[in-house]
């Protein structure tokens, strides 16, 4: 978790239709400081799921908003709920808990997921299925097996791309295709293996891992796009060996945030990495020093997808990453920076949200960033709208006053994600925790919108 432990995560989703009103100021390094302006509608609570009562901290990932759904994971299974949180409509059980979940979604509403084969302690993360959020169904289930006929291969993550359900992690990666049939199997070539898969927008990346000759720890990491259907190498990217994990932000164009092993507080990233895959060798285009610059977004240590706390948008090339202001700078509070992942060259920076946390969300069609405004002690958070040239916020959705301590529990305590689509704003927290004194009443998900 990053040094903002606790800190919502936030998950991309477009959503459209915002009116903006701007100005501008000059920054002192020659991007834009905007400034801020507040006509927020107030929401209500409009839907909540409750925490599931469990006796230990428990994986409970994965969250879509469909067209027809609300969908979130939970104890050992899916739950299908109306777009306002408030029914539920289906339920898809699963063998055991869920270990991972795909953030894409293939035609019909199809994605992936990863569970356990049993509830018990020594259940493994051995079950790749594939569901469909639309109807509510567990299309197919599958078990990993290597090409030496062993079944039950753990696996610690899945992703879905076009027609490819693809699953990874130390003991090598599998696929199948959406009718279920095997694509390719794990198989261990002079010590190297996939250790995850990255998804969407049709394309697939697989992170590829070679252990050092001159340690049993140390891998050499490997980028292949590689064609979903028959896993051949495409174009691949070996990278410097000082970067110990790398993490997939985007396929289309490759993004990429890599970590030396220095990350600033466990946040798994020192460098943002774009790369030229058009070639049969990748090329590196341009690298961004999260570090030196104090960007915080939020990886997960050993996955290829998950990471948090930023936000894409790829017809301006622009990544927005958060960063915190001390008291020796005005804080505390925080302020979102907008970078060109081609160039390098900052395009912009909002000003400070004064003692509250500003974290990327989303970008819509017009460019425009979609964030998460947070709560404080005397006000709920809510969505703020960020204009892409002026960088001037304007609070467009203001939660309900009464859950302002339910958001803040969520921040503090929770490891969440966030949707903001047709005016509905979902958190959900990817864990079921064992309730505590400090985090009474939060709950598993919850919906806010103005309609």
């Amino acid at each position: 978790m990053s040094q903002r432990s606790g800190r919502l995560a936030m998950a991309t989703l477009v959503a459209g239709g915002l009116v903006f009103l701007s100005g501008c100021g000059d920054s002192e390094d020659g991007g834009k400081d905007g400034g801020s302006s507040s006509q927020a509608a107030e929401a209500k609570t409009l839907g909540k799921v409750s925490m599931p009562k469990v006796t230990k901290d428990t994986n409970a990932m994965g969250m879509w908003v469909t067209g027809k759904n609300f969908v979130k994971g939970d104890i050992n299974k899916l739950v299908g709920y109306s777009l306002d949180g408030a029914k539920v409509q289906w339920t898809i059980d699963l063998d055991g808990e869920i270990c991972w979940a795909s953030p894409h979604t293939a035609k019909d509403g199809l994605t992936a997921v990863l569970f356990k084969d049993g509830k018990g302690s020594d259940a493994q993360c051995t079950q790749v299925g594939l569901a469909d959020l639309n109807k509510g169904e567990l299309v197919w289930q599958k078990e990993g097996t290597d090409t030496e006929g062993n079944d039950g291969v753990d696996f610690d993550e899945v992703t879905i791309s076009g027609n490819t359900v693809a699953a990874g992690g130390t003991s090598g990666g599998g696929a199948w295709s959406l009718d279920g049939k095997p694509l390719w199997k794990p198989e261990y070539i002079a010590d190297c293996d996939d250790d995850g898969y990255a998804g969407g927008d049709g394309k697939l990346i697989a992170l590829h891992g070679c252990s050092s000759v001159d340690s049993s720890t140390d891998k050499r990491l490997e980028l292949q796009t590689v064609d979903p259907t028959t896993r051949k190498v495409l174009s691949s990217y070996k990278l410097d060996g000082e970067f110990e994990r790398a993490h997939v932000l985007s396929t289309a164009p490759l993004v990429v945030a890599v970590d030396t092993g220095d990350s600033d507080g466990g946040s798994g990233v020192t460098d943002i990495l774009t790369i030229d895959d058009s070639g049969k060798q990748g090329k590196l285009i341009n690298s961004i020093d999260v570090l030196a610059k104090g960007f915080q977004p939020d990886c997960p240590a050993v996955n290829v997808e998950g990471c948090k706390d930023l936000a894409l948008d790829k017809k301006s090339s622009t990544v927005y990453l958060s960063s915190e202001v001390d008291v020796d700078d005005g804080g505390p509070g925080e302020k979102i920076t907008g970078v060109n992942f081609k160039t390098g060259k900052q395009t912009g920076r909002t000003k400070m949200a004064e003692s509250r946390s500003l974290t990327p969300i989303s970008t819509e069609k017009d460019g425009s960033l979609l964030a998460y405004q947070g709560s404080m002690y005397s006000e709920a958070g809510g969505v703020v709208r960020i204009d892409p040239k002026s960088f001037e916020i304007k609070e467009i959705q203001r939660n309900p006053d009464s859950m302002k301590d339910v958001e803040s529990d969520l921040e503090t305590y929770g490891d969440a994600r966030m949707f903001f689509t047709d005016g509905k704003l979902y958190i959900g927290d990817d864990t079921a925790a064992r309730p505590s004194s400090d985090s009474k009443g939060r709950p598993l998900a919850v919906v806010f919108g103005t309609a």
